[in-house]
């Protein structure tokens, strides 16, 4: 058999007669029964498998079986290989399955196996060597036992070799990223919430950065992205990060998008303050209600997870609302809006077309112009806000299974900007309870969204650690919102929420990184099918 020519034979699939077809260059395998001695055509019943979703193919030992139907006893000492395989399940779930496939003689098996594992060679994507952190006590403090007993097995089945690193203290992944030799592997998993995945984040573009000669420090620095992709086995407590980008925090799942070798770029922040880096964010920037809850929630870790709960409540019922200027640079290049109503979804035409289009201004600024453009386009919002929320995915979770902003994209090389400003108690809770079903939660007179590539923001409060930001703020903004009322008063100050972590300032810079990072996975599917038993 060529490399490109189909291979087609009749073989026996549970003891039913079955045609069954190669296709190289498809890259598809399809079965189907065929009860006659033709092979026929392929029926409703069809069962088709792309070699991209093969995990493994071996021979198989049939010594000793035998079929009580009857129907195979032609074969005395039948020849079997059997597919590991992606089998799809509800609500985005992949499941392990295997389907054994018998010959009558012992040479058409061997071509079928040397067949499928040559296609399978092909196959450059998929790692072959990881380095895998498990955190032992984030979340329910399963992580290890979720790896061992659901992970391991199937890379050893994929044959992925791994070196793993039980982590014994906070930061230790990423320091860890910084010291050892990253380029003897495939990729990076992180085994554990929404904190580890953010550790071996930072790890990892750091190191980037520091063998590119890249100084992390400087906001307008162009950040080179790393040649590792992520791998995110979720064993946290919300795991937002999984969710948004796999549809489902389910552990078997995500080492199944690994082994296929899956691939999806992904947008990260850079938060600074007077020229310093304060940290990377991919999910949610939060001041205000969701900065509140988080530095509540850090005095009552003696609480465990329902520390959450109790200072969400809290932070609702105190209703506080903060002061400041939010300045920031349209998002022009991007072809969505965060109110159209389209999710990110595998294969995006927002992200792929926004990249495109983010890479044709970035060629512009070869000539000059990209500074002046900057300077006109900025806008400006001054006033008393219950919540700023910047979010570079939907951060959707089992909680909120659409998100703060359901249409934010994960590649498009923005960030959805939303501002809550002071309103009823009443009414923000009419808000909060909209993340929780299908109605528009931007529709109110006292929320605001922008799809935003930069934005600033000044809190309303005499510190001196704030002086850099205010007097370039004042230098670059302050004609556009100086007749606004709602500037000139005085307010306490908030925290931000950094995805989950505190940040030591409330001024800050935040600039959008176009997919500076990739993760093993490919988006949420668009209404996956669930396959047919085998």
């Amino acid at each position: 058999m060529g490399a490109a020519e189909p291979l087609r034979s009749v073989l026996w699939v549970k003891r039913q007669r079955c045609a069954v077809s190669l296709d190289p260059a498809r890259a598809l395998l399809r079965w189907w029964r065929s009860p006659g001695p033709g092979a026929g055509a392929p029926g409703a019943d069809a069962c088709s498998l792309p070699i991209s979703e093969i995990i493994t193919v071996e021979e198989t030992d049939t010594h000793g079986k035998r079929s009580s139907s009857g129907k195979w006893q032609k074969m005395e000492k039948p020849f079997a290989f059997t597919v590991h395989c992606v089998k799809r399940a509800r609500r985005h779930r992949w499941k392990w399955a295997q389907v054994t496939f018998c010959c009558a003689e012992e040479p058409l098996c061997h071509l079928w196996l040397h067949a499928l594992q040559e296609l399978l060679g092909k196959l450059t994507s998929r790692p072959k060597h990881l380095l895998v952190f498990i955190n032992p006590f984030g979340g329910k403090g399963q992580g290890k036992r979720i790896y061992e007993r659901k992970v391991a097995p199937l890379f050893t089945l994929a044959s992925i070799t791994t070196e793993i690193i039980v982590t014994e203290r906070a930061n230790q992944a990423k320091e860890s990223l910084y010291e050892i030799n990253i380029d003897k592997y495939d990729g990076i998993v992180c085994v554990g919430g929404d904190g580890m995945f953010s550790e071996v984040l930072h790890g990892l573009i750091g190191r980037t950065q520091q063998n590119a000669g890249v100084d992390q420090n400087q906001p307008r620095a162009a950040l080179v992205p790393s040649p590792l992709r992520i791998g995110i086995i979720p064993a946290g407590s919300t795991d937002c990060v999984c969710f948004s980008t796999v549809g489902t925090n389910d552990a078997e799942t995500s080492a199944l998008h690994i082994i296929v070798g899956d691939s999806l770029p992904m947008d990260v922040s850079s938060v600074h303050h007077n020229s310093t880096l304060l940290r990377y964010s991919v999910s949610l920037l939060g001041y205000g209600f969701y900065g509140d809850i988080i530095k509540d929630s850090e005095k009552k870790r003696w609480m465990g997870l329902i520390r959450y709960d109790f200072s969400g409540l809290k932070t609702f019922l105190s209703h506080h609302c903060y002061e400041g200027t939010v300045s920031f640079l349209p998002a022009r290049h991007t072809v969505g809006s965060p109110r159209d109503r389209k999710p990110c979804r595998a294969g995006c035409f927002v992200c792929r077309q926004s990249k495109q289009q983010l890479e044709e201004e970035q060629k512009k600024s070869l000539y000059g112009l990209a500074n002046t453009e900057e300077v006109e386009e900025w806008k400006v919002v001054c006033g008393k806000f219950l919540a700023i929320n910047a979010t570079n995915m939907s951060c959707a979770c089992p909680r909120s299974p659409r998100g703060l902003s359901p249409a934010a994209h994960l590649g498009d090389g923005s960030s959805d900007l939303i501002l809550i400003r002071k309103c009823s108690r009443f009414n923000f809770l009419r808000f909060l309870v909209r993340h929780t079903n299908q109605y528009d939660q931007f529709d109110f007179a006292f929320v605001e969204v922008y799809r935003v590539r930069k934005f600033q923001f000044l809190s309303k409060q005499p510190e001196d650690e704030e002086g850099g930001l205010r007097e370039r703020g004042k230098t670059r903004f302050g004609p556009m919102c100086s007749d606004t009322p709602a500037c000139c008063g005085t307010a306490s100050s908030s925290s931000w929420n950094c995805d989950g972590e505190l940040l030591s300032s409330s001024s800050i810079e935040v600039r959008v990184h176009c997919q500076l990072v990739r993760l093993f996975a490919r988006g949420i599917e668009e209404g996956p099918k669930e396959e047919p038993d085998s």
